[in-house]
């Protein structure tokens, strides 16, 4: 599913209006059954409901007359506050407001609301409808939409926002001054790109995405470089499991990791290669962590290397670690090897040569610091998984905050220009290709901002890659299951206290889920 800005979906609606022959009011019509629609199936039959929806000048109050007409068909208490003069009204909206006044009277319609009561309707509300700015808002928002906002905000009813909260900026997710926070946003044709970046993470709730009448062959036309995650581009990416198979089929993943107080995040790698579906694998640790590591590993296998006098692998092992990776199906290095000069050695000079498939992550990532042109060696793109941190480091001039005000640019610029994969990992997860494109997933949750998560996501993607994914593809898979397995887990546990065993055990069923669905 493709994800658009507001100048894409503006050409969407106009070309389906103008080639299409579908008139602007349906589609308008269209979107407002949508958020109805979305509305029952969240909370339930709106008769009775007192709903105040809250009106611009522009398609998207357009958009709230039509929801005020249906809302009433159902027998809610509707009443619309207006924003503007009538007499600014223009076009669709223009008529979807003289349809409501012809089917409901002029009564139910506030325009230009005085101070006091938009606090006071926001308050005795049982519902809020947002249409008051929608996609087209460039510039901080001010004066009376403003205060409409904070009454919004200020009410305990929940708020559904009609395409998008109103005060985000469409394309980035910024607040533009200030910004409705909605309990659900219903989103029109395709989803907005900024409901899935910088604050509007926050602000949209849960996002429901409307099929309004706009033809696929315009979308598919855009050449769009985006999307969003969803089971029905994951479940073809999966294995399909033969009757005939045996664990040499589903691929060897070898991880390097571990060292002393830090096997955890090894057997957390380990663990999660297998749960996604892995026939064998191996981790390579310093031999002196190796008892420990092996406690914690019954199904996955151990290799004992040489290492430095603190414990930690070091050049000693690079001749054994060699040999060890050109035997895997894929590797993963990074989870708990610490930072130790010589294993910053080691780990170059191990990536300088490999010809599989692999996962970098965590400390090795921290030890790419400054030398990052020897990823352009591997014949396969290496995938990087770092957060934000680690992605501050790895390009040297720039802070975490930074990163975080553009994930989506440095992301897709970083995969360009070093010729990978990378995993920029947050609050909605970024994967970018070297050739531009990029894909945003919308699983995990707030549970998911604990320890041993990221090595989780590792033993994901590197089981995923012995399994024959090409990076790419296991690179989108592991981040959306991993997110989906975090999802399951909180829905049983809770949020708070959710710890990466939780999730790992929940794999199985997220990847049963993916298999299964049937949503087109």
């Amino acid at each position: 599913m493709f994800l658009v800005t507001a100048a894409q979906m503006q050409s969407l609606d106009q070309r389906t209006i103008k080639e299409a022959k579908v008139p602007g009011t349906t589609l308008m019509e269209h979107a407002g059954r949508g958020v109805v629609e979305a509305l029952e199936h969240t909370f339930g039959s709106p008769a009775g409901k007192r709903v105040t929806i809250f009106c611009g000048k522009g398609n998207n109050g357009g958009d709230g007359f039509v929801v005020a007409r249906l809302l009433r068909r159902k027998r809610a208490r509707v009443s619309v506050l207006l924003f503007a003069d009538p007499k600014e009204l223009r076009g669709d909206a223009q008529t979807m407001y003289r349809r409501l006044v012809r089917s409901a009277g002029a009564s139910v319609i506030t325009a230009q609301p005085a101070k006091g009561p938009i606090g006071d309707q926001a308050d005795h509300a049982d519902f809020l409808i947002d249409a008051l700015l929608g996609t087209g808002l460039s510039s901080p928002v001010k004066g009376r939409y403003q205060e409409a906002i904070e009454a919004m905000n200020g009410s305990l009813a929940p708020t559904i926002a009609v395409d998008l909260p109103s005060g985000i900026h469409s394309d980035n997710g910024e607040i533009l001054g200030t910004a409705v926070e909605a309990s659900l946003t219903v989103t029109f044709g395709c989803p907005k790109i900024g409901l899935y970046l910088g604050a509007a993470i926050n602000q949209a709730g849960r996002i429901v995405i409307s099929d309004i009448g706009i033809p696929q062959k315009y979308v598919r036309a855009l050449s769009l470089n985006v999307h969003l995650l969803t089971p029905q581009i994951i479940k073809p990416l999966l294995p399909q499991r033969s009757m005939a198979s045996h664990k040499g089929t589903y691929g060897h993943a070898g991880i390097i990791a571990g060292s002393p107080g830090k096997t955890g995040a090894a057997a957390l790698a380990g663990r999660s290669a297998l749960r996604i579906g892995a026939g064998l694998v191996t981790v390579a640790t310093p031999k002196t962590v190796n008892p420990t590591l092996e406690a914690q590993l019954l199904e996955a296998m151990t290799a004992p290397m040489p290492e430095t006098e603190e414990c930690t692998l070091g050049l000693s092992a690079l001749s054994s670690l060699s040999d060890f990776a050109k035997t895997r199906s894929a590797i993963a290095i990074g989870p708990g090897i610490g930072t130790h000069q010589e294993t910053g050695e080691l780990v170059r000079s191990i990536l300088s040569n490999l010809n599989q498939p692999c996962v970098v992550d965590a400390d090795a990532l921290n030890l790419l610091a400054g030398h990052t042109s020897i990823l352009s060696s591997n014949k396969f793109p290496y995938i990087l998984t770092p957060h934000p941190g680690e992605m501050a480091r790895l390009l040297g001039n720039i802070s975490p905050g930074s990163v975080n005000h553009d994930r989506l640019g440095i992301a897709r610029r970083f995969a360009e220009t070093n010729h990978i994969i990378v995993v920029l990992k947050g609050a909605r997860t970024i994967i970018a290709s070297p050739d531009g494109q990029a894909a945003i997933c919308p699983t995990g949750n707030p549970g998911m901002a604990s320890a041993g998560m990221g090595d989780a996501l590792t033993g994901m993607i590197v089981g995923l890659l012995a399994q024959g994914l090409s990076p790419w593809d296991a690179a989108r898979a592991g981040v959306y299951l991993h997110g989906l397995a975090g999802d399951m887990g909180a829905e049983k546990l809770g949020q708070a206290g959710l710890i990466a065993s939780d999730l790992i055990e929940c794999i199985p069923h997220a990847l049963r889920q993916t298999l299964s669905s049937t949503q087109s």
